[in-house]
């Protein structure tokens, strides 16, 4: 696969994970949704590295760091932003952190983390 492949299938893989997130809001499970909202940045930001850098991006989950690899220029609520949704990764093998997500993750919460999951998407969107 071309670069450009490659970067359309980061793509389209999360526009199909932000449906799915959507529908887990809809469906009450809150937890999953924010875990799946982590998804659709990190994809958008390893599509980022791959047109801005090149085809082997960064195998590491904190959407900052993967950011700053990919030289994309951010402002500090963009920074602040990436960190926040970073810590819905949920580490299976660490079961406090996905409970305390769990305690975390109620409607009204959600519901103003989705609108951070938003603006980030798009100002990603705009990257590519």
């Amino acid at each position: 696969m071309e670069r450009e492949d490659h970067i359309k299938f980061r793509v389209n893989s999360s526009h199909q994970d932000y449906e799915e997130m959507e529908k887990l809001f809809a469906a009450g499970r809150y937890a999953w949704c924010l875990f799946v909202g982590h998804l659709v940045i990190e994809k958008l930001l390893k599509a980022c590295y791959m047109k801005m850098v090149g085809i082997e991006y960064p195998r590491i989950h904190n959407l900052g760091m993967i950011a700053q690899k990919a030289s994309l220029g951010m402002n500090d609520k963009q920074r602040k932003n990436l960190d926040f949704i970073s810590g819905f990764h949920i580490e299976a093998r660490y079961p406090d952190v996905k409970h305390s997500l769990y305690k975390k993750a109620t409607h009204e919460f959600t519901l103003k983390a989705l609108a951070i999951i938003k603006e980030t998407r798009e100002w990603l969107i705009e990257n590519l």
